[in-house]
């Protein structure tokens, strides 16, 4: 992804906060996970232990509970 914008100082620190955020919801919803869900345990949960779960079959519902 490509930044066109200059920012500086929190505008920065903003912005890298929210694209990780994005990056995480995109790894949880592209695993089964439910946007809504997704964005709201995005910045509380690890999405790799999500995976392995899901990988040896957990359905993701009940694999976010694991890990949460």
């Amino acid at each position: 992804m490509e930044r066109t914008q200059v920012v500086h100082g929190q505008e920065a620190i903003d912005l890298e906060t929210q694209l990780v955020h994005e990056w995480r919801v995109t790894r949880l919803t592209g695993l089964g996970i439910p946007r809504p869900i997704a964005e709201a345990d995005a910045d509380r949960v690890d999405w790799h232990q999500i995976a392995k779960l899901v990988r040896r079959g957990c359905p993701p519902a009940l694999a976010l509970r694991i890990v949460r």
